[in-house]
Order: C-alpha cells, then structure tokens, then sequence
C-alpha cells in the first residue's frame, strides 16, 4: 500500500503586541513577595484567632470588649479572613 503525502503545517506566530504584554504580565505576576510579607500574615491570622478566645475567655471583662460586643467576632474574623487573603497572593 503506498503512503500518503505528509504535509508539513506552517508555524503559527502570534501577533507582536500579544506576545509582548503577555510577557511583560508574566514578568510582574512572578516575582517573589517581600521578606516582611510571610510574618504579617501569620501575624493577622493569628491575632484574629487570639481576639476571639479572649473574647470568649475573659471578654466579660476587659470594658473595651463588652461596649464591642459581637462586633468582636467581625474584628476577630476580619483579621483572618485579611491574612488568608494574603496567604493567597504569597509567592
């Protein structure tokens, strides 16, 4: 049985001004995040964590708290959402 012809295909090459953004955004979304940036949000989710179980734990107490009332579980939720939003960008 014979073969059949081959066919070679041209290269496709996209236009210049979309390979150049693509890797001009690629350059900026790649770099690594700050020294400063890991801490801080360990910080905040942390710090959201410890407003709560003080509110729960001694909340009755502390007269800032008690003005605040469920506002403390906003502040407290805030605070973690914050850092898990942060955790998300980290590189």
């Amino acid at each position: 049985m014979p073969k059949s012809k081959v066919r070679k295909k041209s290269v496709y090459t996209p236009p210049e001004g979309v390979l150049q953004s693509r890797t001009a955004a690629a350059a900026r979304a790649a770099q690594p995040s700050p020294r400063w940036y890991a801490p801080l949000m360990v910080t905040l989710m942390l710090l959201g964590l410890l407003w709560i179980v003080v509110y729960y734990v001694a909340g009755d107490r502390i007269p800032f708290m008690v003005s605040l009332n469920a506002w403390n579980f906003a502040i407290g939720f805030g605070l973690m959402v914050v850092g898990l939003v942060m955790s998300m960008r980290w590189r």
